[in-house]
């Protein structure tokens, strides 16, 4: 099976990841019970490895990306999004649908904000911008999800749009996710509120004048980050309206 393969080509790329790597790989990532990926399994392969072996493996087949996605092995995941992370990058406008489209589908494989990251603002983010408008309404779905990174892809993708300047969808999005109890999702909407104020730092002051009181203290401090130590100590002495 393509998923064996490759599991055997990650471990002998990275030359026997020792235990104590494995171990505080569990531990970033909160794979122990009650941690946010509970029950995720890990080799101990760093990304440089996994991105080597992943352009070995780069044309393989859809059939074989979802038996990789469908891995126990967190690394063996994070190859199959970084695959098709490649796949994107060179397809046609309709191959970059059917992409999107296959990875939306295929989100149960998605599960870790590292793979998210990695990911979806290529595969999901960058197919929306090229698309007819009516199709970025998918953002707005995900954002309602039930699944914790189906929402932080909703987040995360908007980010091929900031890098046009085109910020509505990450403004829009951050509001849907404003009261959400996530901690993952509340970084991540710091983070895309923070890249949306390098384009136009104007109008992340104004949403924040409208918005701050409601943010997620840890939202508002990573969208902040960039603010002079005046202006953010006066957003973070706002009253919380929550």
């Amino acid at each position: 099976m393509i998923a064996d393969e490759v599991r055997q080509a990650l471990v002998a790329a990275a030359n026997n990841p020792t235990p104590e790597k494995v171990a505080g790989m569990n531990r970033f990532f909160k794979s122990y019970e009650g941690g946010y990926s509970h029950g995720d399994q890990f080799l101990g392969i760093t990304v440089p490895v996994i991105r080597m072996v992943a352009k070995k493996y780069a044309s393989v087949s859809l059939d074989d990306i979802e038996q990789l996605l469908a891995s126990p092995w967190h690394e063996v995941r994070e190859l199959a999004a970084i695959i098709l992370v490649m796949q994107t990058k060179r397809a046609s406008l309709q191959t970059r649908k059917q992409l999107c489209e296959f990875y939306l589908n295929h989100t149960a494989g998605i599960n870790n904000w590292d793979i998210v990251d990695t990911s979806c603002r290529d595969v999901v983010g960058e197919y929306l911008l090229r698309a007819e408008p009516a199709e970025s309404a998918i953002l707005q779905k995900l954002a309602m999800s039930a699944d914790m990174w189906e929402r932080r892809i909703a987040m995360v993708s908007t980010w091929a749009f900031i890098r046009q300047h085109q910020l509505d969808h990450t403004f829009t999005i951050a509001t849907q996710l404003i009261h959400d109890k996530q901690d993952l999702i509340h970084k991540a909407v710091g983070w895309m509120l923070r890249e949306a104020g390098k384009r136009d730092e104007v109008r992340l002051k104004e949403y924040l004048n409208h918005y701050a009181s409601q943010l997620p203290r840890t939202a508002l401090r990573y969208a902040i980050e960039r603010f002079t130590p005046e202006e953010r100590a006066r957003y973070l002495a706002v009253k919380r309206s929550i």
